[in-house]
């Protein structure tokens, strides 16, 4: 395995753009550009070998994806209350799609994908308190799509309807938990295209991202760009995550700067 500096990492990255566009490595692959860029600079996955290696990542993406990419996993406060286990889950949760058939009978789930932008078809949203310095969850019973009608009633039933503690995440556990995984970042954009049933890459974008920005985080979840998805069944919770479209991840940081 190559050893890098972060100069002739630089070059090296700058060399593969210059070869134009070069065949993937990982055809049919999710993660063909990230896996096919690591193939050409001769590293493993997700091991980029150069000095302070664990405050740099090396990040690849398709041009103009609108995919999201989870930036960490974070259970809300308050923690004793184990909020998703004990409220979400059997209070607003709803039978799983697979309950009765790869599940028991019984299986509940609550998965919702929200962000500050609007109100779910549930009724969940995400709001920002910038007073309180929280990210909080929010419910509004009357939001409720029509469809959702007996979920509704029933959810309801179970005392549902109003929260008596939101869920939230303090400004400073945010960023405590992003700066651990959230480093300063090579962030490689690729063009991609189709030729002859085989996909090819032109790796033609370059930007070296410094310093993760607690600011700029918070301006992204009130915008609407970053989001909360919550994934739990009766069986497990896959945890908690927050999201972004891989496109506004250079607007986190202090500086971008295109190589």
């Amino acid at each position: 395995m190559k050893i890098y500096t972060k100069e002739s990492l630089i070059n090296e990255l700058r060399s593969i753009r210059e070869r134009g566009w070069i065949l993937s490595g990982r055809h049919g692959n999710d993660g063909a550009v990230g896996n096919t860029l690591e193939d050409l600079l001769g590293i493993e996955e997700n091991n980029l070998p150069i000095p302070n290696a664990a405050e740099w990542e090396l990040k690849a993406q398709r041009k103009n994806t609108n995919s999201l990419t989870t930036l960490f996993h974070m259970e809300p406060s308050p923690r004793a209350l184990k909020f998703i286990p004990s409220i979400l889950l059997p209070i607003y949760g709803w039978q799983h799609d697979q309950a009765g058939v790869k599940y028991p009978a019984n299986e509940m789930s609550f998965r919702q994908t929200i962000n500050a932008g609007g109100i779910s078809d549930r009724g969940f949203s995400v709001k920002v308190d910038r007073i309180e310095r929280k990210v909080s969850i929010a419910f509004d019973k009357t939001k409720i799509s029509d469809r959702h009608a007996a979920w509704h009633r029933e959810m309801l039933s179970k005392g549902g309807g109003q929260f008596e503690h939101h869920p939230y995440w303090g400004f400073d556990d945010l960023f405590h938990k992003a700066g651990t995984k959230l480093h300063n970042c090579f962030f490689v954009r690729a063009e991609s295209k189709i030729e002859n049933g085989k996909e090819f890459f032109l790796f033609s974008e370059i930007l070296m991202l410094k310093t993760f920005s607690l600011e700029k985080f918070i301006d992204a979840i009130e915008s609407g760009d970053v989001y909360i998805d919550f994934d739990a069944r009766t069986g497990h919770n896959h945890g908690t995550k927050f999201r972004i479209r891989d496109k506004r991840i250079p607007e986190l940081y202090a500086e971008s700067i295109a190589l």
